[in-house]
Order: structure tokens, then C-alpha cells, then sequence
């Protein structure tokens, strides 16, 4: 981590190299904690204000203290100012919040900011699209609201059933997956959320149906319907997707990448695909701040 930058949230820069957490924060032993990954290009973070909100979102679920927002802002604003001191204002780079519930026996929460490179995956999948397979997420769609303390809304720190489902969906071929309910219904990805697009409407599952209300898609869809799109959320259900003139996993990084294949269906190529992307980058380079 030579080139990346860590600052605490009180504003203090730390070697990214050195030992940061202690050994019982919840963080690490427990995933009791919330993140938010943000965009960093052109030297600017990406769809602040959105992020913000969804994080103290995340903390309400978890009962966690509630952000100081302003004091959030700051601290991103000072992260991306050194990691551009170090590394210039051009390309891309990788900004997460981290906020856990601090340690074991009791502490004030661990709140921190990183910066670092964009993963190598990030541009193969923009550039190319990406291979996806269907995976049974193990619940129904009425989960969420009849256990709350599921959290399937938040944006917590237990990703390791996501990061299996990616190895599993790697092992037998893939670049990615899109989990689906135990009804069948279309959910999200692991670090994406679907959208499928019909003409000029774009379509995303409804969150009431357990998934993580996308930053992107919010930003996307506001400035698709100044332009004249039509947008709505719904259920859908695979045999909907490979029905649809292209399907998308967005995400705050990676920002859109095309399905080129469905399990073992492989989609067309829509005529129009870089319409679609382009509408993602003009969503995400609005100054939100």
C-alpha cells in the first residue's frame, strides 16, 4: 500500500504501511461496521452528497452513533487532496469510508478514509463487459421487511458471502453474478446493482425487496429523466433481462458494465450500448457536492 493514503476522521494522515486497527476492533472481528466506496476522478470524488447520505443511512440501521456529515466531507476532501499531492489529478483512484462500531471492550467508533488505485478488473469490465451467472441469494423478497435486522439495506462491512459468490462465479467461469431471490426474482449484484434497459426506459429491482439502494443509479436516473428517458423500478426476473435490449451492473467504480452473457445465453449486442455508458458518466460528473 506504498501509494495509497489513509486519514482518520479527524483529519490526522497515516502510513497506509503501518498497523492502523487494533486487534479487537469490531471492524475486523465481527464486520460490525459500514463502508461507502466512492469515484475519484479528475482529482474530484464522485457523488459526495449521495454517499453521505447513504452512510448515515447505514449507521441508523446499525445503531450506530450518526455521522457528523460535514465532518465526513472534510475528510474525504483532505484524502483526495493528498492522494492528488502524490499522484496528480489525472485518471481514476478508489475512495472508501470505513466507520465501525470501534473495539471489543469499548472504544469511540474507528472511522477512517482510504484512497487507492482502481482495480485493474474496473477497466477490463467497462471496456469489455462482463460474463454473469445467476446465484440463489437464499431469501425472499419479503425478508427485509419482516427482519429488519437483516440489514439488507445497509451497506455493512460482512461482505464475505459476496466475495464467495465472486470465487464460486470464477471457478465455473464467470465474471460476475446477480443474485436472485428464493421467488426467483431479480436482486443486485455483489458490489453492483442491475439495470436493464427497453428502448428508451431503464428498469432496476424496487429496494423494498432487500437490496442496497445504488448511489449511481439514483444520480444516473436523475439526470436520464431530464433527458427524456423513462425510469421506474420493478421486479424482474432473469427471463426479463435476456428479453431486454442490454443489461447493466452499475456501481459507484466501475460505473456501468454490459452482460455479454447470461449463464450460458449470450446477449446481443445492442447497436446503442455507449449511450447507456455515456449517460452513466454524465450522471456521475454532476457536482453534487
Amino acid at each position: 500500500m506504498a501509494d495509497s493514503i489513509l486519514v482518520s476522521l479527524d483529519g490526522t494522515q497515516h502510513d497506509a504501511d503501518a498497523p492502523f486497527l487494533h486487534a479487537d476492533d469490531l471492524a475486523a472481528v465481527r464486520g460490525d461496521g459500514i463502508f461507502e466506496t466512492l469515484l475519484v476522478r479528475a482529482g474530484r470524488p464522485r457523488c459526495v452528497r449521495l454517499h453521505l447520505e447513504r452512510l448515515a443511512r447505514s449507521a441508523a440501521a446499525m445503531e450506530l452513533g450518526t455521522p457528523d456529515l460535514d465532518e465526513w466531507r472534510g475528510v474525504i476532501e483532505a484524502a483526495t487532496q493528498a492522494w492528488v499531492e502524490k499522484h496528480g489529478s489525472a485518471g481514476e483512484a478508489l475512495l472508501r469510508l470505513v466507520y465501525s462500531r470501534g473495539r471489543e471492550h469499548g472504544s469511540a467508533p474507528t472511522a477512517y478514509v482510504t484512497v487507492d488505485a482502481v482495480p485493474d478488473r474496473v477497466a477490463a469490465a467497462r471496456a469489455e463487459g462482463v460474463r454473469v451467472v445467476t446465484l440463489d441469494r437464499g431469501f425472499s423478497i419479503d425478508l427485509a421487511g419482516s427482519a429488519p435486522w437483516q440489514l439488507l439495506g445497509a451497506k455493512t462491512l460482512s461482505y464475505a458471502t459476496n466475495m464467495a459468490a465472486l470465487r464460486h462465479a470464477a471457478a465455473e467461469g464467470y465474471d460476475d453474478v446477480i443474485f436472485v431471490s428464493s421467488e426467483g426474482a431479480v436482486l443486485e449484484g455483489p458490489r453492483s446493482t442491475v439495470v436493464a434497459v427497453y428502448g428508451d426506459t431503464l428498469v432496476t429491482p424496487p429496494t423494498e425487496i432487500g437490496i442496497l439502494e445504488s448511489t449511481t443509479v439514483s444520480a444516473v436516473f436523475d439526470v436520464a429523466e431530464r433527458e427524456g428517458w423513462t425510469t421506474k423500478t420493478d421486479l424482474l426476473r432473469p427471463e426479463d433481462l435476456v428479453a431486454a435490449d442490454s443489461v447493466w451492473l452499475v456501481s459507484s467504480v466501475t460505473l456501468a458494465a454490459r452482460v455479454t452473457h447470461l449463464n450460458r445465453y449470450v446477449m446481443p449486442v445492442p447497436s446503442d450500448s455507449a449511450n447507456f455508458a455515456d449517460l452513466v458518466d454524465r450522471a456521475i460528473s454532476v457536482d453534487d457536492n
